[in-house]
């Protein structure tokens, strides 16, 4: 059964996020709240728990992961960016978008989009997630929890633990977040095109939405 962790969204308790970030580093999938609902997510090198997050999520390996990271200077090791994309990043982060960016060398190849080369990045709002990132001492590989035939995001942990209990390791409760997924920006074609309108205002981004 997936252990359940309930954590002060303001303060969380650094032990328990200590024993979730040892779940990762031993290759289990974590639930984990985020500020677009929750993210299924576990460790960038493993790719035994990155197919099980696939099979979860019910997708392959043409959907695109998302690198979780603490800040842009983590961001940059994983993808290419110039000047232009870093202003616009800047804007966004942290906060609950997701950048389509092409993919540096330090991406795992299994990782990245197989024709494009692209990987996702995000740099979410959330104490507990930032808290669990400084944890591991680096960024998780994730996907918003939308189940499959599921359009929201899932927000609450009791119920994520109980529909997932025997295909994911841990569930962390910080209460509930919101149901609505990352509004996701592909930025690796030149000018940004939004794919995906979410919880964050692509205004904020200086972006038009879409109809």
């Amino acid at each position: 059964m997936a252990q359940l962790f309930e954590v002060h969204p303001d303060h969380p308790q650094a032990r328990l996020l200590k024993q979730a970030a040892d779940i990762l580093h031993q290759g289990g999938v974590v639930a984990l709240p985020t500020d677009s609902g929750y993210a299924l997510v576990c460790h960038i090198d493993d790719k035994a728990a990155a197919d099980r997050l696939r099979q979860v999520r019910g997708v392959d390996e043409r959907h695109h992961l998302t690198l979780l990271c603490r800040d842009l200077s983590e961001l940059a090791t994983y993808a290419r960016v110039d000047n232009k994309q870093f202003r616009l990043l800047k804007l966004g982060t942290p906060g609950p978008y997701t950048f389509i960016l092409e993919a540096t060398k330090e991406v795992p190849r299994r990782l990245s989009h197989p024709s494009r080369r692209t990987i996702g990045l995000r740099v979410p709002e959330h104490r507990v997630t930032q808290d669990l990132l400084a944890q591991l001492g680096q960024p998780v590989i994730g996907t918003t929890l939308i189940l499959p035939d599921e359009e929201l995001a899932q927000s609450d942990a009791h119920e994520i633990r109980e529909r997932l209990q025997k295909r994911i390791q841990a569930v962390i409760d910080a209460g509930a977040c919101p149901a609505q997924p990352t509004s996701v920006i592909d930025l690796s074609q030149g000018e940004p095109v939004i794919v995906r309108m979410g919880q964050g205002d692509v205004a904020r981004l200086g972006l038009q939405p879409v109809d």
